[in-house]
């Protein structure tokens, strides 16, 4: 039987060899792969993240869904880092990104146009994280293009391993994904090493295996909303670990596999059925009788 599966860390290697960035190979091997030129690919990239960046404005607006469960979050972050810039205990940069995580993913709720990274349910995270680097060290859109690459290519390896969907794989194959993806970008944006993106993408994917979906309600809002600002957190810290030479005990293709395994191993009631975990809840269970009676 031939293995069709996609491989990181072959193209980690790849890129090793050739003494590139991951970011100048993700973009040349994706370039040929849709016989676009490299500075068409990012060209589409910046228009995605005008689209992210509209998100997190519209987000920020303080508009809540329509069942009321979810809005204004990332308003109230963000005044709060209008009176303290610093933030409160995570410091400018990881505030912001959980401030933006949040927005963009209320956006989501409150039927706004997002970018799925990878899907609708983790869309807060990607632009949570980059939008909060690029203010951090004054990169322009055409250098955070190049992190939306490498992310991308990190979620076809995610998805040809293992899965994408809450539904197949719970919310570690949404916001865990998207979490890895967010944390290969950032390394690759601040001047990593291709095996350091590894590390990144495996260490971010492994603080998040396990993760269950169980939306409230039935809503990819509580407590979805949340945990894309917990997802961009950890994006970061593994982001940050990775740069700082730590490396991951379990290589990032095994981890990967290891999600697929996990995914496959959780019981239906805590794959996006709502009938598990939070859903469960006296609290879940109520929400839901309000929100489906009304």
């Amino acid at each position: 039987m031939v293995d069709n599966k996609l491989s990181l860390q072959l193209w980690i290697d790849d890129a090793s060899r050739q003494s590139i960035s991951f970011g100048d190979y993700c973009i040349r091997s994706q370039s040929e792969e849709l016989c676009i030129p490299g500075e068409e690919l990012i060209s589409r990239m910046v228009i995605a993240l005008e689209v992210m960046d509209a998100a997190i404005r519209h987000g920020l607006s303080g508009k809540r869904s329509s069942s009321g469960l979810v809005g204004g979050d990332g308003q109230k972050m963000l005044a709060t880092l209008k009176e303290k810039p610093e933030g409160y205990l995570l410091g400018t940069t990881v505030s912001k990104a959980i401030m933006m995580s949040l927005a963009a993913a209320e956006s989501n709720s409150c039927m706004g146009r997002i970018v799925a990274a990878p899907t609708a349910g983790s869309s807060g995270v990607l632009p949570g994280v980059l939008f909060a680097i690029g203010e951090s060290k004054n990169f322009d859109r055409k250098h955070l293009a190049r992190g939306l690459v490498v992310a991308g290519c990190v979620g076809l390896v995610i998805a040809s391993r293992a899965s994408l969907s809450g539904a197949e794989g719970g919310c570690q194959a949404e916001c865990g994904s998207a979490a890895a993806m967010a944390a290969g970008a950032v390394v690759d944006l601040c001047g990593g090493t291709p095996a350091q993106v590894g590390d990144a993408v495996a260490i971010a994917m492994k603080n998040m295996l396990g993760l269950v979906c169980d939306p409230v309600a039935g809503l990819v809002e509580v407590p979805c909303v949340k945990r894309n600002a917990g997802a961009a957190a950890q994006a970061l810290a593994a982001a940050e670990m990775a740069l700082c030479g730590i490396s991951s005990a379990i290589p990032v293709d095994e981890v990967i596999d290891a999600m697929a395994s996990i995914g496959h191993s959780m019981p239906c009631t805590l794959k996006e059925t709502s009938q598990g975990g939070l859903a469960m809840t006296p609290t879940g269970k109520s929400i839901a009788r309000c929100v489906h009676n009304s």
